[in-house]
């Protein structure tokens, strides 16, 4: 009879501790999740939004970041979205801290392997953050963003795009063009 060992689960600062080299993992309820580099598409439509995103912030006291800079969620999670706005984090204090918790607007970019996870799981987690106000969701197969948008303390609406549109970040005051988003060149 196979026996399965327990390990201990790991709090999100002893992830932040360990050096992962070149690989990348996340850290899910406790348990380390190696995480698969993207495709080229996936990696433009990241540069995309960061790339429209940070001069339009610039001066506002809040900045884009892109999947290097983590997300903590949970005492047990850390995340890595693809692109995160956070707000009054640009002080000198924050320059060598691995990890916020408080995300004003998470972008995450779909792709075939990560899609369940990140329409489930993360969802979840980034809505019980009182600071995030929307949640991108950007499917590149299709070219749709689904936006989910803080509209109370509990209370959340979703808006999915079948066409082309604008997406619309109320609180901060930007708007990106789909052709920004999804470009090519």
């Amino acid at each position: 009879m196979a026996t399965h060992p327990d390990y201990p689960l790991l709090t999100a600062e002893e992830f932040l501790q360990i050096d992962f080299g070149e690989r990348k993992a996340e850290l899910d309820n406790g348990v380390i999740r190696m995480m698969a580099g993207g495709t080229a598409r996936h990696a433009r439509i990241q540069g995309n939004i960061y790339a429209s995103l940070a001069p339009r912030l610039r001066g506002t006291g809040c900045a884009a970041y892109i999947s290097d800079m983590a997300a903590r969620t949970r005492d047990y999670s850390i995340r890595y979205p693809d692109v995160t706005i956070y707000c009054g984090r640009n002080g000198p204090a924050n320059d060598d801290l691995k990890a916020f918790d408080d995300p004003r607007v998470v972008f995450e970019v779909l792709s075939a392997g990560t899609a369940r996870t990140d329409l489930r799981v993360k969802l979840e987690e980034y809505k019980e953050l009182a600071s995030v106000d929307t949640i991108v969701f950007v499917d590149i197969a299709d070219e749709r963003l689904r936006v989910v948008q803080r509209t109370g303390p509990n209370s959340w609406s979703e808006l999915i795009h079948q066409e082309p549109a604008t997406l619309v970040l109320p609180t901060l005051g930007i708007e990106l063009t789909h052709e920004e988003v999804f470009a090519r060149d």
